[in-house]
């Protein structure tokens, strides 16, 4: 008998007031939400729950049981559970690699049209990045012009993508230890495009069928994600739009405003809002939305792109994954400019329920029902221009009667890169190690990633950063955790109110928030390079120090990625919920307590936030007594 799933009411949906104000408005309205969507997909198939359903061929669709009794012990091939479930997880961590990687190819690609002289809208704004990250990567820089060191640094990075490398060129960061752990396993990362093929070419039919061998690749191809394609996504986007540095910025719906022409940007990459952005302050711009009634034009920043924004341009976030429907919703929108990933579909149906202008900008992103704009670096700030002008003309087709905007927006800190971390403790690590040394900083866990529906909006994200604050844990917050952190007032100053006593210190003197906003996802690479930095300067392996990594709402490939690279380099990872592995004893072993043998972490799924920071804590007192310091 097939259970049925019980209807969730509202105040389950979210901890935030504006959303469930803004979910209630669209059950008023008419309009499905993914909470909706959800009720409808549920109860979802055990087979693909558990990982156990194949078709990587047309001799199935196969379904497998581990059981001893089962009648589907095997797929038509002979492949069993074990097999099966590596394969999926491995083709899903492919897909991950490939998303924030492809967006590092971009920025390469803008850096590349900047050296050969093809757009004027893109220019290299931070110089001493550009020429610090070249000398680092072996490049020569003494008494060159700048643009032919760039051309030689676009030219290393292109390479990282291709075959003919033994290793991506930031491993030149990694601690020497776990360089030894990664070439003795066989999962230096090599090349970012190539890992991710020979991925997908071992999961064909008839190549590797060996669980436990096609996990170790599904690690080295999440290896070339973190240290190659999101490392360069994250490098190069501050050479070319600026390394962030603290600044004070505001989030939550009502980060939207009713005398505004509003445009949100959502997705990951910046090349596109930077130029949306420097469209809108635009002097004609401005003009035009005045004369229509406007007071003027409000950019405002969703998911990642809007994290990207938030770090270097200070502007406001008015939601995470979970709040992009519900910001439509307040009927205020003018026009929702995208680039790529994270971006439901449903966006075009309920922006066509309202006056709102959907606008898609990548080629690799299309969305039927959308307005397309093919944005180019050769074009971008005419392109944006163009589209913040069909805004401003939205503005007059916008219904006043229909606009709800909830609540007040909450102050946040934000622009917490490596630089401007260490540029606050005087231009070295060594106050950071002092305080760890001496307990006042027990230990430091990123907080990165998603929502899911599956789970209370933000609860996980929140609850997991104040348990772990109140044990002298400072917390790094990437992705949709920004604004989760941000709303629940945890990135501000003041917030060391809720922070053990030794924290509590330190952020004070230094006056930050006990949970710094490290950026959008695919900067998962400053915490890595972060990582690899004191493990460098301690002289141990990244697994020695008391740090850790959870995504405790995550859904995405990318997050499983980050997760696996994470635990890879040696940083035990905190799930909240686990992927689709249950289906084989083999790969949950492995993932759960095989891998802590072999690369030194390993994952630990926990829904519960209290029960994750007890696991946190006791990780951290383990890695501190190791090291000879105090509990």
């Amino acid at each position: 008998m097939v259970k049925e799933r019980k209807v969730r009411d509202i105040a389950d949906l979210s901890i935030w007031e504006d959303a469930k104000h803004m979910i209630a408005k669209a059950k008023e309205e008419g309009i499905q939400t993914a909470w909706d969507r959800l009720e409808t997909q549920t109860p979802h198939c055990n087979f693909c729950e558990l990982g156990t359903t194949c078709r990587n061929c047309t001799m199935g669709p196969c379904r497998i049981t581990s059981k001893p009794d089962g009648k589907r012990k095997r797929g038509v091939c002979g492949a069993d559970a074990d097999v099966v479930v590596a394969r999926n997880f491995g083709r899903f961590v492919a897909g991950g690699s490939a998303g924030h990687s492809d967006h590092g190819r971009d920025l390469i690609e803008v850096l590349e049209a900047i050296v050969e002289g093809r757009t004027a809208d893109y220019a290299i704004r931070d110089e001493a990045k550009l020429l610090r990250i070249s000398a680092e990567l072996g490049i020569a820089t003494e008494g060159r012009p700048l643009m032919d060191v760039a051309r030689d640094l676009m030219d290393v990075c292109f390479a990282d993508f291709g075959s003919r490398k033994h290793a991506v060129s930031f491993l030149s960061r990694v601690p020497k230890k776990r360089r030894a752990i990664w070439d003795k396993l066989g999962i230096t990362p090599r090349g970012v495009d190539r890992e991710i093929a020979e991925m997908m070419h071992r999961t064909h039919m008839g190549c590797d069928n060996d669980a436990p061998n096609t996990m170790l690749h599904a690690a080295r191809t999440a290896l070339s994600d973190g240290w190659g394609g999101s490392m360069i996504g994250t490098e190069l986007s501050d050479i070319i739009f600026g390394t962030p540095a603290p600044r004070m910025s505001t989030t939550n719906l009502a980060t939207i405003k009713k005398e505004l022409v509003n445009i949100l940007v959502h997705g990951h990459n910046p090349v596109v809002s930077e130029m949306i952005l420097a469209a809108a302050r635009s002097p004609e711009l401005l003009a035009e939305a005045k004369a229509l009634g406007a007071s003027g034009i409000n950019v405002v920043g969703l998911c990642c792109t809007g994290n990207e924004l938030l770090m270097r341009q200070g502007i406001p976030m008015a939601g995470n994954h979970l709040m992009t429907e519900l910001a439509i919703l307040t009927g205020a929108v003018e026009a929702i400019v995208v680039d790529y990933q994270c971006i439901m579909p449903s966006l075009v149906q309920i922006a066509h329920c309202y006056h709102t202008k959907f606008i898609d900008t990548a080629q690799k992103a299309r969305f039927t029902g959308a307005i397309h704009f093919d944005i180019h670096p050769e074009n971008a700030l005419v392109k944006a221009k163009e589209i913040v002008r069909l805004a401003v003309q939205g503005y007059a087709e916008r219904n006043q009667s229909r606009v709800d905007i909830p609540g007040e927006p909450v102050e946040i800190m934000t622009g917490f890169s490596n630089e401007a971390v260490i540029g606050a403790l005087g231009g070295t690590l060594t106050p950071l190690i002092d305080a760890i040394k001496a307990g006042q900083i027990r230990g430091a866990v990123g907080i990165v990633g998603c929502n899911n529906p599956k789970f209370q909006q933000d609860s996980m994200n929140v609850g997991l950063a104040k348990e772990l604050i109140k044990r002298d844990i400072l917390v790094l917050a990437t992705g949709c955790v920004t604004t989760a952190a941000g709303k629940a007032g945890l990135l501000v100053p003041k917030a060391i109110e809720m922070a053990g006593p030794g924290l509590k210190a330190v952020c004070g003197s230094l006056g930050i928030p006990p949970v710094l906003h490290y950026g959008s996802c695919v900067d998962n690479s400053r915490i890595l390079q972060l990582c690899a930095a004191l493990a460098n300067e301690l002289g141990v392996d990244i697994s020695d120090l008391p740090v850790g990594a959870s995504s405790p709402e995550w859904y995405s490939e990318k997050a499983a990625a980050i997760g696996l690279y994470a635990v890879a380099s040696g940083i035990y990872t905190h799930l909240g919920h686990p992927p689709h592995i249950l289906g084989s004893k083999v790969v949950t072993d492995l993932a759960v307590s095989g891998l802590e043998d072999l690369v030194g972490a390993t994952f630990v799924i926990e829904p519960d936030p209290v029960k994750a920071a007890e696991l946190f804590d006791k990780r951290i007192t383990a890695k501190r007594l190791a090291l000879g310091l105090s509990a």
